[in-house]
């Protein structure tokens, strides 16, 4: 019965921390001046709305706990993929994406509409 009530416990706490997480759902502006639509549950895809490359798909990232996401992102000038990381810390989302095992990488910050 303790058993039980633990595993009940702790799967409540762990759904409560992530409706207190920083949501990555919604409208962000890009550093280059574009919207990009992040929308999903548990899976992520982020959809430029706006700017020269409005309708493409750049990124799929997956929850990897405490406001942070992995996954792939696309440049969409050059079309080429990298391995990528975010972090949402409030109305900010910090994007890197990286080659070569993570030698060379770029950043940069969204902020949400």
């Amino acid at each position: 019965m303790f058993r039980k009530v633990s595993l009940a416990l702790a799967a409540t706490l762990i759904m409560a921390g992530a409706a207190w997480a920083d949501p990555i759902e919604g409208n962000w502006k890009t550093q280059a001046g574009s919207t990009a639509a992040i929308a999903g549950s548990g899976s992520f895809s982020i959809t430029l709305k706006s700017g020269k490359y409005a309708g493409k798909t750049i990124g799929s990232f997956k929850a990897a706990g405490d406001n942070k996401y992995i996954g792939t992102i696309t440049d969409p000038e050059t079309d080429k993929t990298y391995s990528g990381k975010a972090t949402v810390s409030g109305a900010s989302l910090k994007m890197s994406g990286c080659v070569l095992g993570g030698l060379i990488c770029k950043s940069q910050t969204w902020h949400k509409l």
